[in-house]
């Protein structure tokens, strides 16, 4: 299993709208790429303010979403609830 998390530095100035990301982003996500997820909200905001964590059957489901026609609309998404700059990490799950 691969697991793909998204995650979204706290910083001066960031601002999160952690209902829109929640109630519309993330499973704007899951429905494109047919996976599921699951969200972090940042306690105290540090060293992140949020993160979400999307789970694959494998590498090559990670890739076929991410080449997905639907991916650019979900990434145009992202300045509908926050400003700050994501950091990616793909993982195998062991």
């Amino acid at each position: 299993m691969i697991r793909l998390s998204v995650l979204y530095p706290a910083g001066d100035g960031v601002t999160f709208d952690h209902d829109y990301y929640r109630d519309t982003h993330v499973p704007m996500a899951t429905k494109a790429w047919n996976v599921g997820a699951e969200i972090d909200k940042g306690i105290d905001g540090q060293p992140y303010v949020a993160a979400v964590h999307f789970f694959f059957d494998s590498v090559e489901q990670m890739q076929g979403a991410m080449g997905s026609p639907d991916t650019q609309a979900i990434m145009a998404d992202v300045p509908n609830y926050t400003n700050a700059q994501p950091v990616m990490q793909i993982s195998e799950v062991v």
